[in-house]
């Protein structure tokens, strides 16, 4: 636990926190063009846009504002710099992920046999997994969702990244559940989703210990 109380440079957490965030819109990219599952509050956000025959990248945008509002609630105060910090986060991220989609569609892998799709889905959540630890313990900025699991992480759940997961994950789940209710259709639900519900949190705690080791866990309530 001494470790972990320790704090970093700035300079150390704003490299951290750039890594991270190209590193989570290349893995989010690849699970996405490889089209055999992504993470699970990406696949939400497939499925009420096909509800309501909406936006997918402003559905996004609308339950990451949602989740930075519920930050505020969890944390037990209002801090507009992590709000605005969060909004930035998904501005930037989602530049991206554009980016990279098209690089890997004129790559032609959503064009590929399923099994090698099936594998860079995988391998995309993997490294968006690992993203999450690298920016989570550098905490300057970062996703809406990812704050929220790392507050639940510390703040409610004593420590444990996998149950913080497990957490996080639930309105995801239940919102797709309620699109399932009225379409009666699963969108953008495959073996790279089953895939980062069951092992986000895993390795979000092995990154922690091997990825960056003495990139410590700086989290604060207040930014």
């Amino acid at each position: 636990m001494e470790q972990k109380q320790q704090k970093n440079r700035m300079s150390y957490r704003v490299v951290a926190l750039i890594i991270g965030l190209v590193l989570n819109a290349f893995g989010n990219a690849l699970s996405v063009a490889a089209n055999a599952g992504s993470g699970i509050w990406t696949a939400a956000a497939v499925n009420i846009a096909y509800w309501i025959h909406g936006n997918v990248g402003v559905i996004l945008l609308i339950v990451g504002v949602c989740s930075a509002l519920l930050n505020q609630v969890l944390i037990h105060q209002v801090d507009i710099p992590r709000f605005v910090g969060e909004v930035v986060f998904i501005s930037c991220f989602s530049y991206f992920i554009d980016i990279f989609v098209a690089m890997f569609t004129k790559w032609g892998i959503p064009t590929l046999g399923l099994g090698w799709r099936m594998l860079l889905s995988i391998l995309g959540v993997t490294i968006f997994a690992c993203s999450i630890s690298i920016y989570q313990r550098a905490n300057l900025i970062m996703h809406p969702n990812d704050d929220t699991s790392n507050i639940l992480r510390f703040m409610y759940l004593g420590g444990r990244a996998t149950a913080s997961q497990f957490v996080d994950f639930i309105p995801p789940i239940v919102m797709i559940a309620i699109c399932y209710f009225f379409t009666r259709q699963i969108y953008s639900v495959n073996v790279g989703t089953l895939y980062s519900i069951l092992f986000n949190g895993v390795i979000i705690a092995a990154s922690d210990k091997h990825i960056m080791p003495h990139l410590y866990h700086n989290f604060r309530v207040s930014h």
